[in-house]
């Protein structure tokens, strides 16, 4: 891979001389959806897949960058002092949003770069891989330039740039997850505080299973920006009955005790999912710590059902392929996993019906869908590293 990727340079930029190679994982988180921008906790893993770059310093202040996944749409030029979004190519405003938040938070670029990316990520499938590229970009131009900053001040750098550049109100979750990745461990991450615990990730016998959509979606043309002011709109009228900081805040009881003060069913029903999300992603870590797997998994089948419910963001795709996972032996659980909308599942699948799990649910989506689904089986793997 390292070789081809240097070679890939070569013929994009003229040549390969004083280039190191870079990596940045994806994530996967196993439960603790859309909790993130509510001050609730979340638990992702990195992955052993993501996103590999070759890059080299630049003498001027631009930003060439090439997509392999993208080829035709060949080298995009960006400026360090832009100050907005590339209409052409999507995919490049993630490293020029970094470049933008560096400079914008007092870490000035004196030089660009030339950075050649190559992604193992399906593109709007849920698994980060805006993200992953955007801890890419900035652990290079720390690297590249010396800038004194740590993993998880790249992962809100990041943050920044999707916010403020790219337009998408996200949270703190993929980027901390993929900047602070530990191998063989998922992060137990309370949003409110960044506060967390590297959480062993023992799956006796079981595997984490991937299963992808293929339905792209795009986050800032979809509701997730709606879904987080509905949020917001609960969260200020709770404030008015009792004294919180965030739907994280609050217990179950305590949310059913004081839900009156919602004047919207609807918006209701979104604060009733961070709330309850948040506690079961409490309960499954607790779960998993003391190896009862079973419960893990009935926590993320819970986790579904409170997603399509009352959050309303699975949609037909996403469904069908977690009932259908449902049926399969040896399956523990299956969720949606990401923002929703189309991406990916995430499965907990006893080893040895790995196979069948994928057979069988891949035979009935495509009966009901009309298009196939991809499936992965994954490792957890470690956070941003240089190669070479």
């Amino acid at each position: 891979m390292q070789k081809e990727l240097v070679t890939a340079f070569a013929e994009v930029f003229g040549n390969d001389e004083n280039t190191n190679i870079y990596f940045a994982p994806g994530r996967v988180n196993l439960i603790g959806e859309h909790t993130d921008y509510n001050g609730g906790h979340v638990f992702p893993c990195a992955l052993n897949i993501g996103t590999y770059a070759v890059a080299r310093r630049r003498s001027d202040r631009l930003l060439r960058v090439f997509s392999m996944n993208m080829p035709q749409l060949g080298i995009i030029e960006i400026s360090l002092d832009s100050q907005k979004a590339v209409p052409a190519a999507d995919w490049a405003n993630y490293p020029a949003g970094v470049a933008w938040a560096f400079i914008a938070k007092g870490h000035p670029l004196p030089y660009g770069i030339d950075m050649l990316i190559n992604g193992e990520i399906p593109a709007a499938s849920g698994l980060s891989s805006s993200a992953s590229l955007e801890v890419l970009t900035g652990f290079i131009f720390r690297d590249l330039y010396d800038i004194t900053l740590t993993n998880q001040e790249l992962a809100l750098l990041g943050q920044y740039a999707e916010n403020h550049f790219i337009g998408v109100n996200c949270g703190i979750m993929d980027q901390f997850a993929i900047a602070m990745g530990k191998k063989d461990h998922a992060i137990f991450l309370d949003t409110a505080d960044l506060s967390f615990n590297y959480v062993p990730l023992v799956l006796d016998k079981a595997k984490i299973v991937l299963a992808n959509t293929n339905k792209p979606r795009e986050l800032v043309e979809s509701k997730y920006n709606e879904r987080r002011s509905e949020c917001e709109r609960a969260l200020a009228e709770l404030q008015t009955v009792t004294a919180i900081n965030s739907l994280g805040d609050l217990s179950e009881a305590e949310f059913e005790n004081y839900k009156s003060a919602i004047s919207d069913e609807v918006t209701a029903r979104r604060a009733r999912h961070a709330v309850y999300e948040n506690m079961r992603t409490v309960r499954a870590v607790t779960a998993l710590s003391e190896n009862n797997i079973d419960s893990f998994g009935q926590l993320m089948n819970e986790s579904h059902l409170s997603l399509r419910d009352d959050y309303q963001v699975t949609g037909y795709e996403l469904d069908t392929l977690v009932e259908e996972a449902w049926k399969v032996a040896g399956v523990f659980g299956s969720r949606m996993t990401g923002a929703g909308f189309g991406g990916c599942t995430v499965s907990i699948v006893r080893e040895d019906a790995v196979s069948l799990f994928i057979e069988k649910v891949g035979i009935a989506y495509e009966e009901k869908v009309g298009h196939n689904a991809d499936f992965y089986v994954v490792d957890v793997g470690g956070g941003p590293v240089k190669l070479s």
